[in-house]
């Protein structure tokens, strides 16, 4: 018998980074699996570049909003945020950030650091650092043998739901799947 997934990410970043759309890749891919799923956002200015904040669980749960010290992982597309979120993270947690951080303010964490802003410029997509993060992610989780590390679904379910979404709009479709392959392979 396998155990159930219970799974808690905080996605977190500035307006216009594309937390939300990180975050329905995610609820798709459990929904696709059949799995539970509750997500719930917070919207700081998020326009004039405020703190976006999302609350990912997938598994069952009863509330949508993740309390400190429960989260499994954190993705953070600025890395600033890490400081300001790392509360959310289980003592075993994980993180994966845009960019460099402070090591004084997140060293009792694991973070993952990819320069997704770099990387998207470098593919000539400047909006896609969300998806080079998401790619990141998604190939650091498959290398990591504790099962606190690992997430509920794999770079092959992300490239489904964006199949779906982006199916007949192609030029979409193939900037996505290289921006999350660019971060997978990084």
């Amino acid at each position: 018998m396998t155990e159930p997934i219970m799974q808690q990410l905080i996605i977190s970043g500035v307006g216009g980074q594309g937390i939300l759309f990180v975050t329905r890749l995610l609820a798709e891919a459990a929904i696709k699996k059949g799995l539970p799923v509750f997500t719930s956002e917070t919207h700081g200015m998020a326009q004039r570049g405020g703190t976006v904040l999302s609350h990912f669980k997938v598994g069952d749960f009863s509330s949508p909003l993740i309390r400190p010290k429960q989260a499994d992982g954190l993705l953070v597309l600025k890395a600033e945020n890490i400081a300001v979120h790392k509360n959310f993270l289980k003592s075993n947690g994980w993180a994966i950030a845009n960019g460099e951080h402070d090591g004084k303010q997140a060293a009792e964490i694991p973070v993952h650091n990819i320069d997704a802003d770099s990387l998207a410029q470098e593919i000539g997509n400047p909006q896609a650092a969300n998806l080079i993060v998401l790619g990141f992610a998604l190939a650091k989780a498959g290398k990591i043998k504790a099962k606190q590390g690992k997430l509920f679904c794999t770079m092959t379910d992300i490239k489904s739901v964006l199949r779906n979404r982006f199916g007949k709009n192609k030029k979409m479709l193939e900037a996505s799947l290289k921006a999350l392959e660019a971060g997978y392979e990084t």
